[in-house]
């Protein structure tokens, strides 16, 4: 550390968004540039919902910040390969820009109004979607399955490691790919590779379909491989452990919270493996998040149709459906299992 000027965030109030391009959803991420604001790379990855550092170590921190000060003594020799470093421009310069977000200012109103005056990473991500749901449009995969995790594509990173392959999937399209545990990747699209959030940014830009150029370190030597990147790959995505998520449920089940069921509930409710079940985890009991108690729904509810679909989703499979196929006024027919009856409801959509 001893090597770094450290500059510590606290609010994303005034925050450069065309430099400052992360997972907003994160509660801890790192930024290595140079003065001259050239990135060396990122650190902060999430997956969970409650074990916020499954994807974090400090053995996987003290990797990445060894490879930016190795970055940094070869720079500007390497330059070319950090371009890809920075994202395009933001939608808008500034947080505070955002439609939803033109409430608050630049700078936090210190006068006993913190608290209400500070704006959270998070707010970013959901004003981002608000302005597809806004203007009654889907929102696109790329907006909504953001920042995916190389598992989507069938490949797992050490945390304690840069970025170095711990498992691939069978049958998945990094084993297709060539891909093998123990794999060090070097590279990805020219752009090194110092830790997880630097593989997540690459798939983050990247579109689809593509194939993105890897240097992989294998048993000493160097090898080349694509890696594939299939029309709507990113689908494979959870994005229910998110904080931006709340919003979506607002929007899209009324502020309903729902998990599947388990394999020895779906046989006792008579439901097969391939059955649509979602019980009703939790209900929201004030304002837009009571759309969906004030439409009848209750907690223990299993959906077992949505939109006249019956064949087995996740939470955020069906958040997706709505996101993208239904816009806010509609109401959407579903078919809840309570205490053994089935129950015809309508839910709308905000």
């Amino acid at each position: 550390m001893d090597g770094f000027v450290k500059v510590r965030i606290v609010q994303a109030n005034g925050m450069d968004l065309s430099q400052f391009q992360f997972d907003f959803d994160l509660t801890f991420a790192t930024f290595f540039m140079n003065a001259d604001m050239t990135l060396y790379g990122r650190f902060g990855s999430r997956s969970d919902f409650k074990d916020a550092m499954r994807d974090m170590s400090l053995e996987g921190f003290q990797k990445a910040l060894g490879a930016a000060l190795e970055l940094h003594k070869e720079y500007p020799a390497n330059s070319a390969s950090l371009i890809g470093k920075k994202g395009p421009e933001s939608t808008f310069k500034v947080p505070e820009e955002y439609p939803s977000l033109r409430k608050y200012k630049p700078t936090l109103d210190y006068e006993g109004k913190v608290a209400r005056s500070c704006m959270h990473c998070h707010m970013v991500g959901a004003a981002e979607r608000m302005i597809f749901r806004e203007k009654h449009k889907p929102i696109p995969d790329e907006v909504l399955y953001l920042w995916p995790m190389p598992e989507v594509l069938g490949m797992t990173l050490d945390s304690k490691d840069k970025a170095r392959i711990t498992s691939v999937a069978k049958g998945s399209s990094a084993e297709k790919d060539g891909f093998q545990t123990d794999d060090d990747i070097l590279t990805l699209e020219g752009q090194p590779m110092i830790s997880i959030a630097d593989v997540q940014w690459v798939l983050h830009v990247a579109e689809a379909p593509t194939t993105l150029k890897a240097e992989i370190l294998r048993n000493g030597q160097t090898v080349n491989l694509d890696l594939s990147l299939n029309e709507g790959w990113r689908r494979n995505s959870d994005i229910s452990w998110r904080t931006t998520t709340w919003d979506l449920r607002r929007m899209g089940t009324g502020g309903l919270v729902l998990e599947e069921l388990p394999a020895a509930d779906r046989q006792k409710a008579g439901l097969a493996d391939t059955e649509l079940a979602l019980q009703v985890k939790h209900v929201g009991q004030y304002g837009d998040h009571a759309v969906g108690k004030k439409a009848g729904f209750k907690k223990g509810d299993i959906f077992v149709t949505f939109d006249g679909k019956t064949h087995r989703m996740t939470e955020t499979d069906l958040m997706a459906h709505v996101m993208q196929n239904r816009m806010p006024g509609e109401r959407i027919p579903v078919t809840v299992l309570r205490a053994g009856t089935r129950v015809d409801l309508e839910l709308p959509m905000q």
